[in-house]
This record gives C-alpha cells, sequence and structure tokens, in this order.
C-alpha cells in the first residue's frame, strides 16, 4: 500500500477505530495495546495529509480573492501561505519515505567512544548532547538506559531510548562512524587531534513485536551496581544488568530503572531488536539494511565529518550535504543530513 493511498489508509483506520470501540475491547489489554499502537502512525498520517490539504486551499483561496478583487495588498499573505504550504509538502514528503516495518518505533541508540582516548570520549560526549538536542527540537523525551563515564573526561557510552513517533525513522540515518578534527582541548600543545565515535541504532521493540523467541539457556545474565548518574538507589543495589546472547555475542546493558526485573525486560526487548535486525541483515545480504555493518571506529570509515579546525564544515559523505554552521549542528540542527539520506535511500 502507498504511503499517499488515503482511502486506504482510512479504510485501515477505521478497522481500527471499529475495534477501540467495542465493549469487551479492554478485556485483553495486550492486544488492545497493541491494536492502539498500530492504529497511531496512521493517524499520524492522515492528520498530516489534512492539514497540508487545507493549507492548500486556503492559499488557493487567497489567490482567487487577490485575483478576483485586484487586490495587491494580499501579495505578502499569499507568499506567506505558499511558503508554508511548500514547507508541509516536504515534511509529508519525508514522513511518507518512513515505511519501513520499524521506522514509527521510538530509537534506542548507542554512542561508543572510538579511537582517540580521552579526545574521543569527549567527542563522544558532544555527539550525545547533539542527539539530546535534536530530540527536545523534535518534543521526544529522552530517557538514558546504560551510560559508562570517560576514564579522565567524556563518556566511553552510553545508550538512550529517545521516545516519539518515527524516532527510529529518522536516526537510522545516524547509524555509522563520526569523525571530529580540532585543536583538542587536552593537549597542552594545542595540537589537532582527529577522533571517532559509533552511532548505532535501533528501533525500540515491546513484547509483542515480531516473532523473535529466546531460548534461556542461549542466554547469559550478569548483574551490576550503576555506575552512571542515576540518583541514590540505582547506585546502591545490583539492579543493572547485562544480558549476553550466547549463539551470537551480542551483549546489551540497562541501569535505568529501580529494578532487577525491569532492566532485564528492557534488556530482553533490546537483545530482541538487535536478533531481528541480525536477521534481516542476513536475509537481504547486504550492507544497507535494517541493521547494516558496523564498520571498524576509526580512520577511513566514517559517515560524517565535524571540522572545527583549520575550518568549520560539517560534510556527510554517503549524501555529500554539508554546513558551515557547525554550532547549529552541535545544538541538534541535523535535519538536513537525516532528510537527505533519507531521499537518497
Amino acid at each position: 500500500m502507498s504511503p499517499f493511498d488515503v482511502a486506504s489508509l482510512e479504510a485501515e483506520l477505521e478497522g481500527y477505530k471499529k475495534q477501540m470501540e467495542a465493549p469487551d475491547f479492554w478485556d485483553d489489554v495486550d492486544e488492545a495495546n497493541k491494536i492502539t499502537k498500530k492504529s497511531k502512525p496512521v493517524e499520524a498520517k492522515l492528520s498530516a495529509y489534512h492539514k497540508l490539504k487545507q493549507a492548500a486551499e486556503d492559499a488557493e483561496t487567497l489567490m482567487e480573492m487577490a485575483e478576483e478583487e485586484e487586490d495587491d495588498s494580499l501579495e505578502g499573505e499569499i507568499r506567506e501561505a505558499v511558503e508554508e504550504v511548500c514547507q508541509m509538502a516536504e515534511q509529508f514528503r519525508l514522513e511518507a519515505l518512513l515505511k519501513g516495518e520499524y521506522d514509527s518505533h521510538s530509537a534506542i541508540i548507542s554512542l561508543h567512544a572510538g579511537a582517540g582516548g580521552t579526545e574521543a570520549q569527549d567527542w563522544n560526549s558532544m555527539l550525545y548532547r547533539m542527539y539530546m538536542h535534536w530530540a527536545e527540537k523534535h518534543g521526544f523525551s529522552c530517557t538514558v538506559l546504560d551510560y559508562l563515564d570517560g576514564e579522565e573526561a567524556g563518556i566511553k557510552s552510553v545508550t538512550m531510548l529517545i521516545d516519539g513517533l518515527n524516532a527510529y525513522g529518522y536516526l537510522r540515518a545516524e547509524k555509522g562512524v563520526h569523525r571530529l578534527v580540532r585543536i583538542s582541548p587536552f593537549d597542552s600543545s594545542a595540537r589537532r587531534h582527529t577522533s571517532f565515535a559509533s552511532v548505532d541504532v535501533m528501533p525500540q521493540l515491546d513484547n509483542d513485536d515480531g516473532d523473535i523467541e529466546i531460548p534461556a539457556d542461549e542466554i547469559k545474565m550478569d548483574v551490576f551496581r550503576s555506575s552512571g548518574a542515576g540518583g541514590q538507589h540505582v547506585n546502591k543495589t545490583s539492579s543493572a544488568v547485562r544480558l549476553t546472547h550466547i549463539p551470537t555475542g551480542i551483549v546489551v546493558s540497562c541501569q535505568n530503572e529501580r529494578s532487577q526485573v525491569q532492566n532485564r525486560e528492557t534488556c530482553m526487548n533490546m537483545l530482541r531488536a538487535k536478533l531481528i535486525e541480525k536477521r534481516e541483515s542476513e536475509k537481504m545480504e547486504q550492507l544497507q539494511s535494517l541493521k547494516g555493518e558496523m564498520k571498524k571506529i576509526e580512520w577511513g570509515s566514517q559517515i560524517r565529518s565535524y571540522v572545527f579546525h583549520p575550518y568549520t564544515m560539517v560534510k556527510d559523505h554517503r549524501t555529500g550535504v554539508e554546513t558551515g554552521n557547525i554550532t547549529a549542528v552541535m545544538d541538534g540542527e541535523i535535519d538536513a543530513f537525516i532528510n537527505a539520506y533519507l531521499i537518497m535511500s
């Protein structure tokens, strides 16, 4: 079904509404939540379509009025209305590109410092701040699931949940190695340094998503005390959980929740997401699949470069999009890179 097939989308949403209006809808809470979740992206697409349609009709009415009355004073208002329609149409087109099975989901994003020691760990903390600001600008909530401080400064690794409709669809464009070039604040000789950090992105899955079953004997669980900022409780008890999937070697961890049981449940959903991505990657037999191939975190494997010295520029090596406003980028203005990637892919 095409994402612009309005009649089919309306029929799909009507089907969900009929189910939700049934007297016994909430008798099965899990099934009810599943249907409610499925209805949200469909409702959002239709809402965006109707808003765009209304804006276009309003702009057309203004133009007809100006023509009939030969009123040049409406020119400025017409220009603004047309510009708004163009912006809405572009956003609608981009959202229509989010048609992957998991694109409407929230995203779990993990940042890992690569080659470069303390400098790389500081770079990792800068990326963490960038994505936090991006999430805030889009009205998404952000929750840290796992956190490991740098040895002297910055962050060795951090995993966070960015919660909101289509968060994964957008952020999957960020997966890869990010390269920083700058004069290091940690170098007393003020030399230029190159640092790397990797960004991994996966969709947040609930228990009813996908069809991955993980036998208990394939999982090794370790518990430990939380090491990151999380309040007194998480630091005093061994509530943090690390799960290792023995057949694949995939490791996930969570220390955000207050109880070991909650952290284990979050880890299980993360593990299932990684296994689904791995399955999709193997099935498609190509690098640019749901999971893709995580390259080595070093020179030559970056998807984007952030240059602070000797000039200022951020360039995405996949799409060719670049900007000299590096301050805005580090403040979360990365939509130009994300949108170009969506169009290209």
